[in-house]
């Protein structure tokens, strides 16, 4: 177990707070994995806190600012539960933990700048706020911060940590110059997710073994569910973007489709187009909309995009990432661990937000 000094609990946990724990472990027996999952959570808490604390005054409020937003903490949790196959959350996991948050954290800032996005997680972006380069940097800042903390636990470890970095980048990369002549589109989009996505999640559940010291031939295929899942978790996002908007969010429908990121509904409509008039039509509405047309029409086909039946062949496609996510699992021990990595998947894939 960790040796850092325990952290009082909060009334309400954050784990508590996105229920994510409560659904976890559903039974009297599990109840107490859950507690230690919980307490470990509140200690990442007070250790992002600390890493993300720079001595230079304007950097620590930059770098602070989408850590105060909140998040789910969806990756620290993962690290936590795989941790439970070796010998739990120690110092070192509770590192790990931290150290695949920040990553995500830092990835925020880059994506927001590319992305032209307005908002990320009910406020402004830190570009709306600072400017395209302070939001750069400040994702900068939070990489070279979580290459430090790996680089802490082991020289090896660091090793691990910059081949995931080099996958998202290059998977933002990809997802920036588009599919090259001869490359399926939707091939390409799937590769960008495992890196872009997966390849962080797979990190998370891997580290968790890795740093607990778990038996070796089970870091594989906890690398393996963690980057299909992490797939399966951005493709439901593809269709959560396609919702109305939300009021405490203030996303609107179409989020990423304005902002000419790709999609995999979007991806199957236009393959579809190619030989459906109907599926021409609805494209090309898109299309002007996106260019600058009547929001009206825009909002509309938007609308229609949702229910088509290209959205739903990407809720089942998302559904087949996930099986294949939890079969990659059939080399873990049975047990508490297992049952709960297979309801995580289900969560992530059944969810609305």
């Amino acid at each position: 177990m960790s040796s850092r000094t325990p952290v009082a609990r909060r009334s309400k946990s954050l784990s508590a707070q996105i229920g994510l724990t409560e659904r976890l472990f559903v039974s009297a027996g599990e109840r107490a994995l859950a507690a230690r999952i919980e307490d470990g959570l509140e200690e990442v808490e007070q250790g992002l806190l600390q890493r993300v604390s720079f001595d230079d005054s304007f950097a620590d409020v930059t770098s602070r600012y989408l850590l105060a937003a909140g998040g789910k903490r969806v990756r620290p949790l993962l690290t936590l539960l795989t941790a439970q196959l070796g010998e739990g959350i120690t110092t070192e996991v509770l590192l790990a933990a931290e150290a695949v948050e920040i990553t995500h954290l830092a990835s925020l800032y880059h994506d927001d700048v590319m992305d032209e996005a307005e908002q990320r997680r009910g406020v402004p972006s830190a570009q709306t706020v600072w400017g395209n380069s302070v939001a750069i940097l400040t994702g900068d800042l939070l990489f070279a911060r979580a290459s430090k903390l790996i680089a802490s636990i082991d020289g090896s470890s660091a090793v691990s940590q910059t081949e995931t970095f080099e996958r998202l980048v290059l998977g933002q990369l990809h997802e920036t110059i588009g599919p090259q002549r001869g490359e399926d589109p939707v091939e390409h989009y799937l590769q960008v997710l495992r890196d872009k996505t997966g390849s962080l999640i797979a990190a998370a559940a891997e580290w968790g073994a890795m740093f607990s010291h778990a038996p070796e031939e089970y870091r594989q295929p906890l690398a393996q569910f963690g980057e299909r899942i992490g797939v399966a978790f951005q493709l439901v996002d593809d269709v959560i973007d396609l919702a109305p908007q939300e009021a405490h969010t203030g996303k609107i429908a179409g989020t990423d489709l304005r902002a000419g990121v790709p999609t995999l509904p979007l991806l199957y409509l236009r393959r579809r187009a190619l030989t459906e008039p109907a599926d021409e039509a609805l494209l090309l509405r898109i299309d002007q909309g996106v260019d600058g047309a009547d929001d009206r029409v825009l909002e509309s086909a938007i609308a229609d995009l949702r229910t088509h039946d290209v959205t739903a062949e990407t809720t089942a496609e998302a559904h087949r990432w996930a099986a294949d996510a939890v079969g990659a699992l059939d080399a873990l021990p049975e047990g508490a661990v297992k049952r709960a990595l297979v309801r995580f998947a289900d969560l992530l894939v059944d969810r609305s937000s």
